[in-house]
């Protein structure tokens, strides 16, 4: 485990109940957002989640890998638990959660900006240094708006201390039939 795992859950965990008043459950964040049920969310790593059974990707950015074997990862990256342990602890501690989707991924996985009382969480995820941002890989997925307002929050920094988890994935994935 690295050094830093424990400083920065709880810097996270401290901090993620502090922005609870700022935002009302009147009106939607987002143009097109819908409201999530909490009840019905289930955690994965810090990008992917689970609404009822359905897996959302979080668009704008890319968090440590935690181990998966169905996907080839056969151990944590450096930071992959602390930024697991972030979102749950940010998603779980809002009033109001909110999907703007957008499409599907490779995996089938629906892709969404999230929202946690009005704030994009990918924009507090790269706050903390628990994610970079892939915007300037990806695209905007037609949210050119929020995909500015990511960047603008990766420029800002801090810079993640792990390696950014495509290249990570590249060393440590092992998938069948492949070296």
């Amino acid at each position: 485990m690295h050094p830093w795992y424990s400083l920065v859950v709880l810097v996270v965990v401290a901090g993620a109940g502090c922005d609870r008043g700022s935002a009302g459950a009147a009106a939607a964040s987002y143009p097109g957002a819908v409201v999530v049920d909490l009840q019905k969310i289930r955690f994965d790593d810090g990008d992917t989640f689970f609404v009822e059974k359905t897996p959302v990707r979080i668009l704008g950015i890319d968090t440590p890998e935690v181990t998966d074997p169905g996907v080839g990862i056969f151990e944590d990256q450096p930071f992959g638990r602390a930024a697991a342990e972030s979102t749950r602890a940010i998603v779980t501690r809002a009033r109001v959660v909110e999907l703007a989707y957008d499409g599907r991924d490779i995996y089938d996985r629906r892709l969404a900006h999230v929202f946690v009382d009005g704030d994009l969480l990918a924009v507090k995820l790269l706050g903390y240094g628990l994610a970079y941002e892939n915007v300037r890989h990806f695209g905007d997925n037609g949210f050119p708006d929020l995909a500015d307002e990511i960047m603008r929050a990766a420029d800002a920094g801090p810079r993640p201390a792990f390696e950014p988890p495509h290249l990570w994935r590249k060393k440590h994935q092992h998938r069948p039939g492949k070296p």
